[in-house]
């Protein structure tokens, strides 16, 4: 594939256009997956009977469901023609025998109505034997319960590097998870043709792996299963993995009754059966030299996978390759686990395992500066990579020069000096209430670190009458894919954009897709659009030549005209098309796409995982109230390096919405379950938007500005574009670092904060109370505090 990175003259790619479906967002005529079963006949929905034990072995008597007005049939494992599992570890029985956390499917009603099917299911008997249960990540620690395997990312001699380093700091860092809270449930609507193909619909990130687990649990090859995502109101994650069994349930229904099947959970559901974003636990220790560069590093993550392995082992891989952040660390040494509990088996969510690590090490700076007394902005930036340098996994930091030039920028642009002097000033005025601003980067790599999943595939289709149809691998769920794809083959094709329209993502279309995920999506879809649409124009080009009378080589197509350099004429698109089909030219392709230069040994956690990184920086301002803990978010300036834009509008959407996502995760939603050891053990109790606090209008900051890292062009992606979907998201540790310099502001310099996760009104109440009575003290020579 020539020149990836090389834009033509007047492209489509860089244009701010709006999102594709933005018109019918706005009015409400938007299509999701459940809107679709009320436009067919004879739907039955699908109930679950969920349990009310977090552990136990389960017995069900199912005889009461029938005698309920309306339900047609109980699903049990007794009707699996296939595999009775609905992952890929084969350790998520799609019936289980073991009820493994509160709110878990023991089997599924159909009914003629929701209502009649949710009677039916409370009419279901489960006899429970309870068994111990493991709630929280220390219990597990305690019990020694893990799956899956561990991981060790290690670079030199990091036990030396702690004992001769001049100062050694030691700590637990602990956080939590975090609900997707995505707009639409999780959502599929399935039925059998005459022909015997199982079709569905489903809000899925991943159709082929859902295509391949609704095959294996009913029996049949993938051939005689299409899924189709038509779009999705959000996901973030959340939609990679826990879709498939759902789709599964509305196709062994669909096949068993011969009627079509929804699932469509209600958000209470939705929230206790789904899994979250992983939380972890992480013992570490950290090693600094006199001038406060970081000497060594040993740390412990443990990750709380929940019932199952889901995702959790490439979230916990991808943690340990980003626990440097952006930082050279010369000696290493990171073990990795992952702790099997009784609760939601947790899963992807936007940064999948990216943010966790970085938490580590930004986490034992902000600790770290006054212990040190070293001002955190100049100990972040001393400790960037240099050119040249390579990461504990051995891959070299492309760009590196990158990071300190945004640093830089934010700190001129965001005027970050003088505000820091006027705080300084407001806070020696101000008893009671506390400003800070705090800067922190994100270096974060791109592509997925199992290297088979980085290739994909789409068909690009032109008809006689000039339009374009194009079909690819990846999903849309809100972020602005379709959109980037629609610009990327109008710009390939030189066609204008509303000449262009994307068809939804379905597996008889594009086949073996990879997840949308990864931040990926663009990176890999966009080559793969580019690939087809290349094919198809050169197949034209002969053509357009013979009418206009050139070499080939120098036809060019561009805004829906096709001429040549110094040619004072032109011909439409059009006609060049109808002249093709005259001619027989293929005017249609398959295009394909695979990620070069990628190398990843998953045993020793060495290699060059990721295609490039994605590089940012943020200042977040804050006013802390001494009496309540409360604060709000003064102000936020972001550069980002979004390589050379493909959609900018897209991308700042992209970047906005990722820093407030994040600053949820790091100062809002806080998940709780009850691990008491009464009769809710278990049970998690923030099961709605009136117990989980996510980010409102009120908790946006006052004065918002972004701006993206000029002259970044990224040789070797689409148009030279970069990644957006993820990196942003870690922006928002400026924000927790803003509160911990604040609540440190209450006490005398010098004292290190330790500020708990998330940080809530609450936790910084409680930090401030500590301020002033907690002496943190570093220790020279490989000693521990």
């Amino acid at each position: 594939m020539s020149g990836l990175a090389d834009r033509p003259a007047e492209p489509v790619v860089g244009l701010a256009a709006a999102h594709e479906s933005a018109a019918l967002h706005a009015t409400g005529l938007a299509m999701y997956t459940d809107d679709l079963a009320g436009r067919t006949a004879g739907v039955l929905t699908a109930w679950p009977v969920q349990s009310t034990s977090a552990h136990a072995r389960v017995v069900l008597d199912v005889t009461g469901a029938h005698r309920v007005p309306g339900v047609v049939r109980v699903l049990t494992a007794a009707d699996v023609p296939g595999v009775n599992d609905a992952g890929v570890k084969h350790d998520e029985p799609l019936f289980p025998t073991e009820a493994m956390y509160h709110g878990h499917a023991l089997a599924w009603v159909l009914g003629e109505t929701p209502e009649a099917a949710r009677r039916g299911a409370a009419a279901v008997t489960v006899d429970y034997e309870p068994l111990p249960s493991l709630i929280t990540v220390d219990e597990a620690i305690a019990a020694g319960s893990y799956q899956g395997a561990t991981r060790t990312v290690a670079r030199g001699d990091a036990a030396a590097a702690l004992s001769e380093a001049a100062f050694v700091l030691e700590g637990v860092t602990e956080f939590g998870g975090q609900e997707h809270f995505y707009l639409e449930t999780h959502a599929s609507l399935a039925h059998v043709d005459s022909e015997g193909q199982v079709f569905v619909e489903s809000s899925t990130q991943h159709p082929s792996e859902t295509q391949e687990i609704v095959a294996h649990v009913l029996g049949i090859p993938s051939h005689r299963v299409t899924v189709q995502a038509l779009r999705m109101g959000g996901a973030f994650g959340g939609k990679e993995m826990q879709p498939h069994g759902l789709a599964a349930i509305a196709a062994l229904g669909a096949g068993l009754t011969g009627r079509p099947v929804r699932v469509r959970l209600n958000r209470t559901q939705d929230i206790t059966m789904t899994g979250k974003r992983h939380p972890f636990h992480i013992a570490w220790r950290a090693g600094f030299a006199e001038d406060g560069r970081l000497a060594g590093l040993e740390a412990t993550l443990t990750a709380d996978g929940g019932w199952c392995l889901d995702l959790s082992e490439p979230v916990l891989s991808r943690a340990l390759c980003h626990v440097d952040n952006a930082y050279w660390i010369p000696d290493v040494h990171l073990v990795g686990r992952v702790a099997k509990t009784h609760k939601t088996s947790n899963t992807a969510f936007r940064g999948f395992g990216g943010p966790q690590g970085v938490f580590v090490i930004e986490d034992i700076l902000g600790r770290a500066a006054p212990l040190l007394g070293i001002d955190p902005v100049e100990l972040r930036r001393a400790n960037f990579y240099a050119p040249g340098q390579l990461t504990p996994y051995g891959q070299v930091v492309k760009d590196a020069e990158r990071m300190p030039a945004i640093w830089d920028r934010v700190r001129d642009e965001a005027d970050i000096d003088a505000r820091r002097a006027e705080i300084a000033a407001f806070n020696a005025a101000h008893e009671h209430v506390k400003r800070a601003i705090a800067m922190t980067p994100v270096k974060f790599g791109i592509s997925f670190n199992f290297t088979a999943f980085n290739q994909a595939g789409a068909l690009v289709q032109v008809y006689k009458d000039g339009s374009v149809l194009v079909n690819h691998g990846g999903t849309e769920m809100g972020q602005g894919l379709h959109t980037k794809m629609l610009q990327v083959a109008a710009t390939a094709l030189g066609v204008p954009y509303s000449r262009v329209r994307l068809a939804p993502t379905r597996t008889d279309k594009v086949p073996n897709t990879s997840a949308t995920a990864a931040s990926s999506g663009a990176d890999l879809n966009g080559a793969a659009v580019k690939n087809a649409c290349e094919q198809i124009r050169n197949g034209m080009a002969p053509v357009a030549a013979g009418v206009l009378g050139v070499d080939p080589a120098d036809v060019v197509f561009s805004g829906g005209l096709v001429t040549a350099p110094g040619l004072d004429r032109s011909v439409s698109f059009d006609d060049v098309v109808a002249a093709s089909y005259l001619a027989r030219v293929q005017m249609f392709a398959a295009g394909y796409y695979r990620t070069e230069g990628l190398h990843w040994d998953a045993e020793r956690m060495q290699g060059s995982p990721f295609k490039y990184f994605s590089y940012g920086a943020a200042a977040t301002e804050v006013e802390v109230d001494g009496f309540t803990g409360e604060y709000r978010i003064r102000r936020v300036d972001i550069v980002h390096d979004v390589g050379d834009s493909l959609s900018p509008q897209i991308d700042l959407g992209q970047i906005e919405g990722g820093y407030v996502q994040g600053l949820g995760w790091l100062t809002l939603e806080e998940l709780r379950w009850d691990a008491t050891d009464g009769p809710g053990r278990g049970r998690l109790l923030t099961t709605s938007a009136s117990t989980y606090k996510l980010p409102s209008f009120s908790e946006m900051p006052e004065q918002f500005t972004v701006r993206f890292f000029a002259d970044a062009r990224e040789d070797g992606a689409i148009y030279g574009s970069k990644a957006v979907g993820e990196p942003p998201l870690m922006l928002a540790f400026s924000a927790r670092e803003a509160l911990r310099e604040a609540v440190g502001a209450f006490g005398d310099p010098g004292r290190s904060v330790v500020l708990a996760s998330p940080a809530t009104p609450e936790a910084v109440f409680w930090a401030i109370q500590a301020v002033r009575e907690a002496a943190d003290v570093a220790v020279p020579a490989g000693g521990a505090r």
